[in-house]
């Protein structure tokens, strides 16, 4: 049973936050638990304020906690959040509640496109959302699933005995239920108000009370997504946080000349490592379109990034000449190969001192100013962030601290207004690289203006918290169709051969 074509309906998301947090051993609803520095819910949230075919969301939350949502769409300025609502006490009363809200206020034959999401999928990608919404031009009902990749079985307990399998379903017709599920409110709305007459009635799905209720309506299936996980096991909390700190970002699309003079110029940048490669090609470009850019080295202007006192002075003097700082930049760094045990103590001295003191003092001083122009600081990390290397343990280390570092300041410096990035660059020809593995085969590495205009890219967006790949096998820099996910899979399985 299709739906005739016509205008796109309005498509509501509503997030089902009803769930308490006992299987994950928490005192606090597991929707609001921190991971990669937001709660649960604020990431889920997120999605759908930036799905282009979602209108607005509703929040169904667990009864008590509905002020510490509103909280959160506050700070976020989440603005497609326009209702926030005690869920009931089970999962269907919590649907049925969404169903009534949803209901006031529409016309006389007025519909409505659906998504009903669990709070605690904080993976969901956009292209789930985009098919959902497609489908429900054709179809009335709509579930997302994945092929299950375990066999699954049926058991029956005896007694004392435990448990003995009784059957072995087919595993090529087996899937594993997600959400969003989506439906025409008219539908979802019938199928409740049928099930209200069944004295039995129990669900721990929407879909499943179509099905029974309305089996003459087909449930469309759309391929979801492995990492669309539900935090419900305390194991779910550390895979989610990790699966936030690996992934990247697509870089922002290239804006054209004009754009970029119209956002740089007048603005102060300082650009510490900007003697020579991305550093210095950062400074030049920005310069071209009308920026007051400080480019300071060891080699040209004395600047020691390990010294606080020269950061300082730095930032002073860039200040007390154009009366802002809107964006600070950090490329500097060292890279020292060898084997920790036989690596002296001057060269682990340096290491920590320019990779990772460095940018912390650099953020350190550059907060005031930056809160005041409610700017950026970009800070730049290395392929083997993800995982040390043997003869690597300083770099990949210390590059590992930068994702954290970048992650860690986003959230705690939103408040004020700024932006905190980091841009992944696989391996890049600079002076460093050459000088730690002498010359390479032309072709096989980035070039540093590819790289500089990236990070130029990521300056004038408003991105923030994010680590962006920059790749050879992507030299428009546009954003694919994959998601921030599949990508960072992708990057990882790449990093295996990186350095």
């Amino acid at each position: 049973m299709s739906v005739p074509h016509e205008a796109k309906p309005r498509t509501t998301a509503v997030v089902l936050a009803g769930g308490t947090g006992q299987r994950v051993g928490l005192a606090i609803p597991k929707q609001l638990l921190k991971i990669a520095g937001k709660a649960v819910i604020e990431h889920t949230l997120t999605i759908f304020e930036q799905a282009e075919s979602v209108d607005d969301v509703i929040v169904l939350m667990a009864p008590g906690f509905v002020p510490e949502i509103e909280k959160i769409v506050a700070k976020a300025g989440l603005t497609k959040v326009t209702r926030i609502i005690e869920g009931g006490a089970t999962r269907n009363e919590t649907t049925e509640r969404a169903i009534a809200a949803l209901g006031e206020g529409l016309a006389d034959g007025e519909d409505l496109n659906v998504l009903f999401h669990d709070a605690v999928r904080p993976l969901l990608s956009q292209r789930v959302i985009k098919d959902c919404v497609d489908a429900l031009d054709r179809y009335q009902a709509v579930d997302v699933a994945i092929p299950s990749a375990d066999t699954i079985i049926v058991t029956r307990t005896h007694g004392e005995d435990g448990e003995f399998i009784t059957d072995v379903p087919d595993r090529s017709r087996l899937r594993r239920g997600q959400t969003p599920q989506a439906f025409k409110l008219s539908t979802i709305r019938r199928a409740y108000e049928i099930a209200a007459g069944d004295p039995k009635f129990q669900a721990t799905d929407d879909c499943s009370v179509v099905l029974k209720y309305l089996p003459d309506v087909p449930i469309h299936v759309v391929a979801g997504d492995e990492y669309n996980m539900k935090v419900t096991q305390p194991v779910d909390v550390f895979i989610a946080d990790k699966l936030f700190q690996l992934a990247s970002s697509a870089a922002p699309r290239p804006a054209d000349e004009a754009r970029y003079r119209e956002l740089l110029e007048g603005r102060t940048l300082v650009v510490f490592g900007g003697s020579y490669g991305i550093g210095a090609d950062v400074a030049a470009l920005a310069e071209r379109y009308g920026a007051k850019v400080y480019a300071l080295g060891r080699s040209t202007t004395g600047t020691h990034v390990e010294n606080p006192v020269h950061i300082d002075e730095a930032l002073t003097k860039a200040y007390s000449e154009t009366g802002r700082i809107d964006y600070v930049i950090n490329t500097a760094g060292v890279l020292r190969i060898g084997k920790l045990a036989e690596t002296d103590n001057a060269t682990i001295q340096e290491a920590l001192h320019v990779n990772y003191l460095a940018p912390v003092q650099i953020a350190r001083a550059a907060y005031k100013y930056l809160a005041e122009t409610k700017g950026q600081l970009l800070l730049y990390t290395s392929s083997s962030y993800t995982r040390g290397r043997a003869e690597y343990s300083l770099y990949s280390s210390t590059k590992a601290a930068m994702v954290n570092l970048t992650q860690a300041l986003s959230d705690e410096w939103a408040g004020d207004g700024i932006r905190v990035n980091c841009v992944n660059p696989e391996r890049t020809a600079t002076p460093m690289r050459t000088k730690a593995f002498g010359q390479e085969p032309a072709g096989t590495l980035l070039s540093s203006e590819a790289v500089a205009r990236t990070s130029l890219d990521v300056l004038l967006s408003e991105l923030t918290g994010h680590v962006i790949d920059v790749r050879q096998q992507d030299p428009t820099r546009e954003a694919s169709e994959a998601s921030g996910f599949e990508q960072a899979l992708a990057a990882v399985l790449d990093r295996q051969e990186d350095v």
